[in-house]
């Protein structure tokens, strides 16, 4: 299969992504640093991060969608830094 044909079939899943990406929870300073740490290396994401933001009272699942979205968006920021090299 020529690449051109895969890339057409693969846009509306990487839009749709996209946008939820864009609709993850950012809101308070300590989820912002902990985000922070999940775009620039979430390798280095440890337990304690993660104890960090329940204190904070954030929920496991708003750290979840938090941390998804935010990786998300990095992975497709990375993709379009590739695709602009590449051409």
């Amino acid at each position: 299969m020529p690449v051109a044909r895969t890339l057409r079939v693969v846009v509306a899943p990487i839009d749709e992504l996209r946008a939820l990406a864009e609709t993850a929870p950012t809101s308070t300073p300590v989820l912002q640093a902990y985000l922070a740490k999940v775009r620039s290396g979430a390798y280095a994401v440890t337990d304690a991060d993660v104890e960090e933001l329940k204190e904070a009272g954030l929920t496991e699942d708003e750290i979840f969608e938090a941390t998804t979205g935010v990786a998300i968006a990095e992975g497709l920021r990375r993709l379009e830094a590739a695709e602009r090299v590449i051409g």
